[in-house]
């Protein structure tokens, strides 16, 4: 376990889960001295890992095995990230991937498998792999021949030069292949780890509704500004990227309760995390006397006790997630101006009534 920001956060251990995520990837066209070579694809650039705590056990993604093996269970939800797109196919139908026995004489058939890695089993579901012609067109843009989201496609193709994509999530592999009137085994090793994250106050679940998370490339203590690889993350999806260091910024309403947190994603496993926030849900009432009706349309500012402005609304009952601390509510109403210091308390929601007097 390990503390991030003003948060702490925790992994754990489950079971065996199946590799059906499917999701969307990009195109990586390789050189051309890269006809032996495999190319990843991994939304922004890779940044070397920096040193992180060992999240010990993940959950193994890999199809279980053996005698009495039952298929496992998959993870409830499956978060799509956004992509870069696909280079404008320059047909508007794609053939479907014939049979290996299909092949007519002088065709070859190309034979496709995906695995975490060198000694996994083979990914059985959530690949979309698809077959470039290896050159440009007229128009710059490299024509699709296939399209096949079978886990293991045998597509039958005149013998030639080709370029093979495969996508699983946000991780993709690109490569040259020479294909001649036989079959084709081709073998593409895709580094891919699951990560599923939830919010925490104490031992209580933040609602998916009121917390975020957005996933960086790197150690949040790398230097230089990066974009996110994946900028909303529900809680509870389940995102596929590769394996790796990454960073993640919680947000907790949209007020001050952010945590940043670094974490490790293995490939083939799940990791499941869990982000504590200390914090709590405050209403604001600006009320005649105690316990009375609030008063609408009150402008309202939460200051910390040197003056900084956290949060503004309007509205009789504006709800805001603090951190724990010190703050002041002003609130302004018909022209006057009233205010109270108020402390936030981990954990413990309530009501903070400032009296227009």
């Amino acid at each position: 376990m390990t503390h991030g920001g003003d948060g702490i956060i925790g992994w754990r251990r489950g079971v065996r889960l199946l590799p059906a995520l499917i999701l969307a990837a990009c195109l990586v066209v390789p050189g051309q001295n890269a006809a032996q070579a495999q190319l990843f694809s991994d939304r922004p650039p890779p940044v070397p890992p920096a040193s992180v705590p060992d999240p010990g056990s993940a959950i193994n993604l890999a199809p279980p095995s053996g005698p009495g093996a039952g298929p496992p269970s998959l993870p409830p939800t499956l978060m799509q990230p956004a992509t870069p797109s696909m280079p404008p196919p320059a047909v508007t139908t794609v053939p479907p991937a014939a049979p290996l026995n299909a092949a007519a004489p002088g065709q070859g058939v190309l034979s496709l498998t995906a695995k975490y890695g060198k000694d996994s089993p083979a990914i059985n579901s959530g690949l979309v792999w698809r077959v470039f012609a290896d050159r440009p067109d007229e128009n710059g843009t490299f024509k699709l021949i296939r399209e096949d989201r079978n886990a293991t496609p045998n597509i039958v193709l005149p013998p030639g030069n080709y370029v093979v994509h495969v996508a699983f999530g946000l991780v993709s592999a690109v490569r040259t292949v020479s294909l001649k009137a036989e079959t084709d085994r081709e073998s593409f090793v895709l580094p891919a780890g699951g990560l599923r994250i939830e919010g925490r106050v104490g031992t209580s679940r933040i609602p998916q509704n009121q917390i975020s998370f957005a996933i960086y490339k790197g150690s949040q203590f790398e230097s230089g500004e990066r974009a996110s690889l994946v900028p909303n993350v529900a809680a509870g999806d389940v995102v596929l990227i590769p394996e790796g260091t990454y960073y993640i910024i919680s947000n907790y309403g949209d007020a001050n309760s952010v945590v940043r947190s670094d974490i490790r994603v293995q490939a083939g496993k799940l990791t499941d995390v869990t982000i504590t926030h200390r914090a709590a849900v405050i209403t604001l009432k600006l009320v005649s006397d105690r316990g009375g009706e609030a008063l609408a349309n009150t402008a309202w500012s939460v200051l910390t006790p040197g003056g900084d402005v956290i949060k503004e609304s309007i509205g009789a009952f504006p709800r805001v997630v603090l951190c724990e601390g010190e703050y002041r509510a002003i609130a302004k109403n018909e022209g006057k101006v009233y205010e109270r210091g108020f402390n936030v308390v981990n954990g413990v929601d309530g009501e903070v009534e400032v009296v227009a007097r």
